[in-house]
């Protein structure tokens, strides 16, 4: 079962980098950066994934040799991910809108063109 979390998640980061590199709308490229946030974001939880495991919330008297728990440094990395993406999305959006008004079109190439 982890295996297609893997296999997903590389997935994921290969469409969202094929966006980036190919389309010339910047609205599509920035659903492709979206697209491979997301993508990094589940191989980050499907490396911390230990089947089985418990949440590392214990006290001294309930610690054994045999408690099996979950690292939480990859729950905490994605986390701080996920809002790092929301905040590079929303600044590329309003990047987008000032090209927008600016240039009067989303196409890349136009706008490589126009210089000004």
């Amino acid at each position: 079962m982890i295996l297609i979390n893997y296999i997903a998640a590389f997935a994921l980061i290969a469409l969202g980098f094929y966006c980036m590199a190919v389309k010339k709308n910047l609205i599509k490229i920035c659903i492709g950066m979206g697209i491979a946030d997301y993508g990094a974001n589940l191989l980050i939880v499907s490396v911390g994934f230990h089947d089985g495991g418990t949440a590392p919330i214990f006290t001294i008297g309930e610690l054994t040799r045999a408690s099996f728990f979950v690292d939480p440094v990859p729950q905490a990395l994605t986390l701080t991910s996920i809002v790092i993406g929301a905040c590079t999305t929303a600044m590329t959006l309003s990047l987008i809108i000032r090209l927008k008004e600016k240039y009067g079109t989303l196409n890349s190439d136009e706008i490589r063109r126009l210089r000004g």
